[in-house]
C-alpha cells in the first residue's frame, strides 16, 4: 500500500484592529513562534479610517495536534495590546447555508451545481420559498424544501416561520438567490452580516418590473450583477461582489436577461465563496475584501 500523507489542517485568522505599528508582526512572529507555516496572507491599512485589517490562512510545518483552546489564550495575549478584534476558523470550512428563492431558479441552480460538484465547501440544510415551484429540484439534491407562501397579511408570521427554521438549522449564512420578496426591518436586522442579496446593476435608473426590458428602450450598453449584505435599506447593503459586461444594439430584451442571469450566477457565487472562506470584514457601510 503507498504510504498517503495526511492533509495538514489549515487555520484561518482574521482580525482587525487600529492602525498602529507592528501589526502585521505581532501575528506573523506568533505564527512563526508556534511553527506555523503561512500559505496566504493579506493586509490593508485604511488611512481615511485607521483601521487595520489581516488575513493569514496557515498550517502547522509538522504534524502535531492542534490545541484551539491554547492558541487563543496565547495570541489574545499578543492581540489584546493591539486592540485586535479577531476570529479562527479551522478546516474543514463546511459552512451551513441556507437558500431563499422565489420562482428564478438561475441562481439557485448554479449554487446547488456548486455544491454537488464540491466546489463551494458547504452545507445545504434548508431551502425556502414563497412557491412551490422549485421543490422537485430540492428533492432531487435530498434537501429539505420549505414552501411558505406570503402575503401583506400573513408577513410576520411567515417570517417568524423562516426565521425558526434559520435557527434549527444553525445558520452560518442565509442566500437570497432571487428571493423576491423584501425583507422586514426585523428580519433584516436579525440578519445582518449573515445573509447575502443577489440583483441586477441597472439600479437605480431602472426600477420595477422588467428592468431589461426597460433597460433595452434606453439601448444600455452595461448590465451586471451586484451581491450584497442585507440591510433595513432595501438593496443598499454592503456590497461585496460585482461584475460587468458590455453590451450593444445586438442585444434584445431577452438577450440582456439571458446575460443578467449568467452575471448573477458568477457574482453570488464569488460572494458565497468570500464569505465562506472568511474573506470580508464589514467595514461601517462598506467591506474590506481580500479576494483569491
Amino acid at each position: 500500500m503507498p504510504n498517503i500523507k495526511p492533509v495538514p489542517q489549515t487555520h484561518i485568522i482574521t482580525a482587525d484592529c487600529p492602525s498602529q505599528p507592528g501589526t502585521v508582526d505581532v501575528v506573523t512572529r506568533f505564527l512563526f513562534e508556534q511553527g506555523f507555516y503561512i500559505n496566504e496572507i493579506h493586509s490593508f491599512d485604511d488611512t481615511t479610517e485607521s483601521r487595520f485589517f489581516i488575513r493569514i490562512e496557515f498550517r502547522a510545518e509538522t504534524a502535531k495536534e492542534f490545541n484551539r483552546d491554547t492558541f487563543c489564550q496565547q495570541f489574545e495575549q499578543r492581540a489584546s495590546a493591539f486592540e485586535m478584534q479577531w476570529q479562527l476558523a479551522s478546516s474543514p470550512y463546511k459552512s451551513k447555508v441556507v437558500i431563499m428563492v422565489s420562482k428564478h431558479d438561475h441562481c439557485l441552480n448554479d449554487l446547488l451545481y456548486r455544491y454537488r460538484t464540491g466546489d463551494l465547501n458547504i452545507e445545504i440544510p434548508a431551502i425556502i420559498s414563497n412557491h412551490p415551484d422549485l421543490e422537485e429540484l430540492a428533492k432531487w439534491h435530498n434537501i429539505p424544501y420549505y414552501y411558505l407562501p406570503i402575503s401583506k397579511e400573513t408577513k410576520p408570521q411567515q417570517e417568524a416561520k423562516v426565521w425558526q427554521i434559520i435557527q434549527d438549522c444553525e445558520a452560518d449564512l442565509v442566500v437570497l438567490a432571487r428571493y423576491m420578496q423584501v425583507l422586514s426591518c426585523e428580519m433584516s436586522k436579525n440578519l445582518a452580516g449573515k445573509a447575502i442579496n443577489i440583483h441586477h446593476s441597472l439600479l437605480p435608473g431602472f426600477k420595477g418590473a422588467r428592468p431589461y426590458h426597460q433597460a433595452y428602450d434606453r439601448g444600455i450598453k452595461l448590465v451586471g450583477a451586484t451581491a450584497h449584505y442585507v440591510s433595513d435599506d432595501l438593496d443598499e447593503g454592503p456590497i461585496i461582489s460585482q461584475g460587468v459586461e458590455t453590451v450593444d444594439h445586438c442585444y434584445y430584451p431577452q438577450d440582456l436577461v439571458a446575460k443578467g442571469r449568467d452575471i448573477e450566477c458568477l457574482t453570488l457565487s464569488r460572494a458565497v465563496r468570500y464569505h465562506i472562506e472568511h474573506r470580508i470584514f464589514l467595514h461601517g457601510k462598506k467591506t474590506v475584501v481580500f479576494a483569491k
